[in-house]
């Protein structure tokens, strides 16, 4: 009936492969040639860019709401384990060290860390605690700026450090 020898198989192969990436190269030209392709590239680069800047951690909650902060603090905990079982030391510090700059008595929680962390994953949390500090003064002093401008929840504003005396 139907003989395929090897020859013939690899010929049959390498005719697919040759019209598989004809068509690639077919439709990438008209992908390319139409119209809106370079508009709609500069807007997906753009929207990515901007999406790495604001995840550059986690979203920081409402200072006035007793309620979000003590999510955020649980939240934060909780993934800082996460992170830190699976191995990805350097996400699990930071937000670990968002959930200390958020506590309410961070003493007791740095207390309580020494004791469970290993030595070096608890430096490391000690040298990342300044940053995440910082970033909650910044944010809580944009959030009462917001909050004495309107009235009510923040807004997402670009108040610069200098903004804020």
């Amino acid at each position: 009936m139907l003989d395929l020898s090897s020859k013939s198989l690899g010929l049959w192969a390498g005719l697919g492969t040759a019209a598989f990436v004809g068509y690639c190269i077919y439709f990438d030209s008209k992908r390319r040639s139409h119209p809106d392709f370079k508009r709609k590239l500069r807007e997906k680069r753009k929207a990515a860019s901007k999406g790495q800047s604001k995840s550059a951690g986690p979203q920081l909650p409402d200072f006035s709401d007793q309620e979000a902060v003590q999510r955020f603090f649980l939240q934060e905990v909780q993934m800082g384990e996460e992170l830190l079982a699976t191995g990805d030391i350097q996400n699990g510090v930071e937000h670990l060290s968002l959930a200390v700059a958020v506590c309410g008595q961070p003493h007791s929680l740095l207390s309580v860390l020494q004791q469970t962390l290993p030595p070096q994953i608890y430096q490391l949390l000690l040298q990342n605690l300044d940053v995440a500090q910082q970033k909650v003064r910044v944010h809580a002093s944009s959030s009462m700026m917001n909050a004495m401008r309107g009235g009510g929840a923040p807004r997402e504003s670009s108040i610069e450090a200098e903004d804020v005396e």
